[in-house]
């Protein structure tokens, strides 16, 4: 078999890794206290399991730790993850991680004393859905923003509708106008299904469709598609717990941000820890209370709750009160997909964003970067050309891509390519690739 990686914690975020790396036909064993989730598992997923405590040496023998790749401790308790990481490596494992609560690890300064004891990364899933939602709040008129090289390239999504001037049209319809130069589209999800775009696709009402750029252009996509940049002044976050707090601090300096919570202790504390955050006592589902906060002034609103369906229901309410961007934290993958077809502008799950992070380390062939997309089952890989080989020998078109993955942008030192089927690869380049779950072992083959 190829690559040996056991998970401890099948809770969400284990078994969506367990799910993504399963499609790769990796062997991967699940570590996990109770039995119950255990099965629920193996009935879903080609994995092995062993129950028992990650921190038991006896355990992590058991799930034959000595000769894993990866292990990936990601429970809902720190201190097991940390337990479970240093012995695991004590034991062999080439690579451990552990996810992690508490920010202060994360510091540059602290790193170190996790390597000494042998961690590799530490991940907080919090952490990286602040930075996310940063960026969404920076980039407010798409739904989804990845960049790549640094920001030489941008992703971004947006739904179209009937309004919309590229609906009804066939892309190569499109390539007439010059602005396809420097723009393309790489992918529409529709009916919950993802496509790769060819020549002779049709753009429909409501669907939902990514585009890629360089960095410069990100602007002329607003143009094309009737929209104009929106500036985000104000902002409101309802919620009080880690992911509310750790946002809010990163938005604080450069927006005005308002926070709703419900706990009067909690309050004081987050007022203590946010200098530059008005912190309001109340209950975020009472509707006269926000629009008295100044609801209707909001740019953007943000629903950090612990409940999915709070946070979906505040925002449908926030978007009925003219706020243009909304942001809702779901943690129920049932309703990842309804989103965009609920009228909710952007989802963020902890536990997608932190899976997809580690699948970035995960990967085989030259990878730097992996970003997936909500409710979407293909994801960016960014692969580097290592070696002279068919990759840099023939144009494009005829390297046989497989039909579930197009060669979507490529980074070449300082320049930027948005390639077509006569474009050819060289030595060092980066080449962004959209790949459905189908594709991802032929691509492997040929970045090999």
């Amino acid at each position: 078999m190829g690559m040996h990686i056991v998970i401890a914690g099948a809770g969400d975020m284990g078994y969506h890794l367990a799910e993504q790396l399963s499609y790769e036909n990796k062997d991967i064993t699940l570590i996990d206290t109770e039995r119950e989730v255990l099965d629920y598992v193996s009935s879903k997923l080609d994995v092995l399991t062993v129950m028992g405590d990650a921190t038991s040496l006896e355990i992590l023998k058991r799930a034959n730790v000595e000769n894993a790749s990866m292990v990936l401790a990601v429970t809902t308790s720190e201190k097991t993850n940390i337990v479970a990481a240093v012995l695991a490596k004590q034991l062999g494992a080439k690579r451990v991680m552990a996810r992690v609560r508490n920010h202060s690890y994360l510091n540059e300064e602290n790193l170190p004393y996790f390597h000494n004891l042998g961690i590799d990364n530490l991940i907080s899933p919090t952490m990286l859905c602040s930075r996310e939602i940063f960026n969404m709040i920076e980039n407010s008129s798409f739904t989804e923003v990845f960049d790549f090289g640094g920001g030489k390239l941008n992703i971004v999504g947006v739904t179209l509708d009937q309004s919309n001037p590229l609906v009804n049209q066939r892309i190569m319809d499109m390539k007439s106008n010059p602005i396809f130069e420097d723009i393309r589209i790489i992918a529409i999800l529709r009916d919950q299904k993802t496509m790769i775009p060819r020549g002779s696709t049709i753009i429909r009402n409501h669907d939902h469709v990514f585009f890629i750029s360089n960095k410069q252009h990100t602007e002329t996509i607003l143009e094309l598609i009737g929209q104009e940049k929106k500036v985000i002044r104000n902002v409101m976050i309802i919620g009080g717990d880690d992911m509310a707090l750790t946002t809010a601090l990163k938005l604080e300096n450069k927006y005005r941000v308002t926070l709703v919570n419900k706990d009067k202790e909690r309050c004081k504390w987050l007022a203590e820890n946010l200098p530059n955050t008005l912190v309001i006592n109340g209950d975020f589902k009472n509707v006269e209370l926000l629009v008295e906060e100044g609801l209707e002034q909001m740019d953007a609103f943000l629903a950090l709750t612990d409940s999915s369906e709070t946070n979906i229901i505040t925002s449908l309410t926030a978007k009925n009160h003219g706020v243009y961007k909304t942001i809702a934290h779901v943690d129920t993958r049932e309703y990842i997909h309804i989103s965009h077809s609920i009228g909710v502008d952007s989802l963020i799950n902890k536990k997608l964003v932190a899976a997809n992070e580690i699948s970035r380390y995960l990967k085989k062939g030259s990878v730097d970067a992996v970003s997936g997309i909500y409710g979407v089952d293909a994801e960016f890989i960014q692969y580097s050309v290592t070696k002279n080989n068919r990759l840099t020998k023939f144009p494009l078109k005829e390297l046989h891509f497989p039909d579930t993955a197009i060669v979507a942008g490529v980074i070449r030192g300082e320049d930027v390519f948005i390639p077509d089927g006569e474009f050819q690869l060289q030595m060092e380049d980066k080449a962004i690739v959209l790949a459905l779950p189908e594709a991802k072992n032929s691509l492997e083959k040929l970045f090999h």
